[in-house]
């Protein structure tokens, strides 16, 4: 599966050709290099290994520093694998923006904003207990989470408080608008994963 990592860069307005405005992401999509070239013979499956965005070798730790220094490459700060790539690729090879075209859907791959701790009532939408009959601290608490004696247990999946957010989300089919090759940026339809400046995955979808 062809993909490429990229940086989320902020959202914007852009028009089409009938003239409608389209909220688009702009994502700064490689250059990536091939770090690794997994095979079926030694690793049990295919894939490529690809890095993104160099930086100094003190800032990487000693195993991963023998691995760049193995392949011959420079150090990344972001490594991923892109399984059953489809086509013979070498290590050193460079990944760049290009390998997308405009028109074509992509699946968008990244960790979703950390919203906190919330409560029931903001995270599920509960309406919470009744305000009057001397209850005085139960106005947005989540009621009762068990059962009797059997099965003497609460089920898992109970809706709870809890941290929301901060999960690794796959946004599938959008739609790529406009692709800018010397600048390796990419305008996708829609809001994608993530705040500004965080990685993401763009990969082409199969079929």
């Amino acid at each position: 599966m062809r993909g490429i990592i990229g940086k989320k860069l902020g959202m914007t307005t852009i028009f089409g050709e009938d003239g409608k405005s389209l909220p688009v992401t702009l994502v700064e999509a490689g250059p990536c290099q091939v770090v690794q070239v997994k095979t079926p013979e030694r690793d049990d499956y295919s894939a490529l290994q690809l890095g993104f965005e160099p930086i100094k070798e003190k800032k990487v730790t000693k195993p991963l520093l023998g691995h760049f220094k193995g392949a011959g490459v420079t150090s990344y700060r972001i490594l991923r694998e892109f399984k059953d790539w489809g086509e013979e690729m070498k290590v050193g090879t460079e990944i760049k923006a290009d390998i997308f075209s405009p028109g074509e859907t992509v699946d968008v791959v990244g960790i979703s904003k950390g919203k906190g701790f919330m409560g029931v009532v903001k995270k599920y939408g509960f309406r919470g207990g009744p305000k009057t009959h001397g209850q005085s601290d139960r106005h947005r608490a989540p009621g009762s989470i068990g059962a009797s004696s059997s099965p003497s247990r609460v089920y898992k999946g109970t809706k709870m408080a809890g941290k929301t957010g901060g999960r690794r989300v796959t946004v599938r089919n959008s739609v790529l608008v406009k692709l800018i090759p010397e600048k390796n940026l990419l305008a996708i339809k829609g809001s994608l994963p993530g705040p500004p400046q965080s990685y993401l995955i763009v990969r082409k979808v199969q079929g």
